[in-house]
């Protein structure tokens, strides 16, 4: 264990990252739990994919992505723990409030309600991994903790498919409180309920100290010494193209990660007739499975980069990976079976999930640490406006205006992967010069 490990306890830094994790696990199954329920919502509502791709995306981030930037400034001087607390107990409250919709209308409000509280953790959660974690084993936390992504995707798959299911089958006329929902109501108040206990777990985690410099290891820094908005935005200024180049290079990413996140079940679905339970538990397994281990590999494959001498290894990653799923993203969805889209989805989503988690401990490396909670809120706020947002969207919008065929959801799943996999892989190399110089300024 290196100098910097030893300026906070290790073993409630490995706390706080599990809490973290946890907490970070549970956003994404309430978030995605609605791609399970596309079915019976849509006829409920009688709405349309694009109309559906709204309450998933745009209710979910109107409120998301405004706030992280607050949000961050905030954490950037005032108590993490509590910010994230506060916001773990409204989104789980919210997503029990979904179960309650009666109409399209209170549906997209309570989604917004989600997103709110969603948007007070990972601004909040990198600043603290920030002053628990030097810089060598700072890629390896945030890998770490990205690993929420996939383990709470494929959750929501597995427990929304299995959960829903099971509600169909059952006689519920005989409990008061449930007789007068639906099954995918209920499904709602089922994955909201976990989020208390996290609430719970978190009052027992310590705010540690802030430290300067990009090893954790400077000297311990006041709330006095928070450094002022404009300066902030005058960093990002001076280094626009390190910061907009990894930005914008992880939104086109994004684009494709959230559009496959909310389409695949149901293209299982229309395309090779799979049940819920059938399509959510592979799925779910996959995303599990694959997904976290590329998670976990990311940071992996950037120390392999970094040994090699690339200073730029994390982001320089999210270059190679753009790359190299081209022809496998936009093959997966065209396949003649369900059984070979399946097997190609296996190391699509293992090689795009590497990306994230090393691209967030990248930017911060490249940004004092009175910076980095309003960094992370930026970039997530970029990422979620174009992926979270639109990517569900953009998929939405070839399948009905322009193919204007349910069925052709397979074709535009792949349109989006022809599109931004090589987008993204020019942003990220026209940038990483520039990240380089920025890297030097903060060392």
């Amino acid at each position: 264990m290196s100098e910097a490990d030893n300026t906070v306890d290790s073993k409630h830094a490995n706390y706080v990252l599990t809490i973290l994790l946890v907490a970070y696990i549970l956003s994404f199954i309430d978030r995605n739990i609605l791609a399970l329920l596309v079915g019976p919502i849509r006829e409920d509502f009688a709405i349309s994919d694009f109309q559906f791709s709204l309450l998933h995306g745009l209710a979910f981030t109107l409120f998301y992505i405004f706030l992280g930037l607050p949000i961050g400034w905030l954490a950037d001087r005032y108590s993490r723990k509590w910010i994230i607390t506060g916001g773990v107990l409204f989104w789980s409250l919210m997503t029990c409030w979904c179960g309650l919709a009666k109409n399209f209308g209170s549906l997209f409000i309570t989604r917004i309600g989600v997103g709110v509280g969603e948007a007070t953790l990972s601004p909040a959660a990198y600043s603290l991994m920030g002053d628990y974690f030097s810089a060598k084993r700072l890629s390896w936390a945030t890998a770490i903790f990205a690993m929420g992504i996939t383990l709470g995707s494929g959750g929501s798959y597995i427990i929304g498919g299995w959960l829903y299911d099971q509600l169909v089958l059952m006689d519920l006329s005989q409990w008061p409180l449930l007789s007068a929902m639906k099954p995918w109501q209920i499904t709602f108040v089922g994955v909201g309920l976990p989020g208390f206990l996290v609430v719970i777990l978190m009052l027992f985690v310590k705010e540690p100290p802030r430290r300067s410099g990009s090893e954790g290891e400077g000297e311990q820094l006041s709330v006095e010494e928070a450094i002022p908005l404009q300066q902030v935005l005058a960093y990002w200024r001076t280094h626009w193209q390190a910061y907009s180049s990894v930005m914008l290079g992880v939104s086109a990413m994004s684009i494709i990660g959230y559009g496959t996140l909310i389409w695949y079940p149901e293209f299982l679905f229309r395309t090779y007739q799979l049940s819920k339970t059938e399509a959510g538990g592979i799925l779910g397994t996959i995303f599990i499975v694959a997904g976290t281990a590329g998670t976990l590999s990311g940071a992996w494959f950037s120390t392999l980069l970094q040994n090699r001498g690339y200073q730029d290894a994390n982001v320089r990653l999210v270059m190679l990976v753009a790359l190299l799923l081209i022809i496998p993203a936009v093959a997966a969805p065209l396949m003649p079976s369900g059984e070979i889209a399946l097997w190609l989805t296996v190391p699509v989503i293992f090689f795009h999930y590497t990306h994230f988690g090393v691209a967030m401990a990248g930017l911060q490396l490249i940004t004092p640490n009175r910076m980095r909670a309003q960094t992370s809120a930026l970039m997530l706020f970029m990422t979620n406006l174009f992926g979270l947002a639109l990517g569900g969207s953009f998929v939405a919008f070839f399948t009905d205006f322009i193919f204007q065929d349910d069925l052709a959801l397979r074709y535009s799943l792949a349109v989006v992967a022809i599109i931004f996999y090589p987008l993204a892989a020019i942003l990220i190399g026209l940038g990483l010069k520039h990240y380089r110089a920025a890297l030097l300024v903060v060392r």
